[in-house]
């Protein structure tokens, strides 16, 4: 934000453990965006289970990925009418056990709106996807778009091109079917699925 020009004093910047320790209490924002640390190891303690955060999942994250800790916390900060971007591992998208179960609660009370592949290697090492979500949707489907495959190259890391961005948000802004790009699909899909959201499965 501050390459972009905002002014240092217009930040409200808080250092800790956002999930052991929660900076920002009850405070419900538009719009929120967050890249937290990948499969990070946290305590999932009992004190969570009533925690208003995960408490309505009825399951915590487990301790070896806090990946749907860091959503939970996220969308407990999300206002009603705001939209939340996410940017996690693909692992997220497909493993079982207590993440099954809160990814299926999470889809079930229709606060996902959209599930974007990255290419490999825009950040280090990794491949990358961002979740984006809304609690307010009037439709119950969820738009996938599989951006993997086009990218500028790099030496030891990839980019995206401002083409390519603007392919990612005019598919995000059309929802539309896009051969071999992108697709929406309905709840019963998702749900015949078993609620796995591996991209491949929605996007040929």
């Amino acid at each position: 934000m501050l390459l972009h020009g905002v002014k240092y004093n217009d930040f409200d910047i808080q250092n800790g453990d956002t999930l052991e320790a929660d900076a920002f209490g009850d405070r419900q924002f538009d719009a929120v965006v967050a890249n937290p640390p990948f499969s990070a190891d946290w305590t999932a303690a009992d004190k969570f289970n009533n925690d208003d955060r995960f408490s309505k999942a009825g399951v915590l994250a487990p301790r070896s990925k806090a990946d749907y800790a860091f959503i939970l916390h996220s969308l407990y900060h999300l206002n009603n009418e705001g939209t939340m971007a996410i940017v996690l591992p693909h692992g997220v998208l497909f493993r079982g056990a207590a993440e099954g179960k809160i990814r299926q609660t999470i889809i079930e009370k229709n606060y996902l709106d959209a599930v974007i592949g990255l290419p490999a290697n825009l950040f280090y090492g990794t491949s990358t996807i961002i979740l984006v979500f809304k609690k307010n949707r009037t439709t119950r489907d969820v738009l996938f778009i599989d951006a993997s495959n086009e990218f500028e190259k790099g030496k030891n890391q990839n980019n995206l091109s401002e083409e390519n961005i603007t392919k990612i948000i005019e598919t995000y802004r059309n929802r539309q079917d896009v051969d071999k790009y992108a697709h929406v699909a309905s709840i019963e899909e998702i749900k015949e699925n078993d609620y796995n959201l591996n991209i491949p499965r929605y996007v040929d």
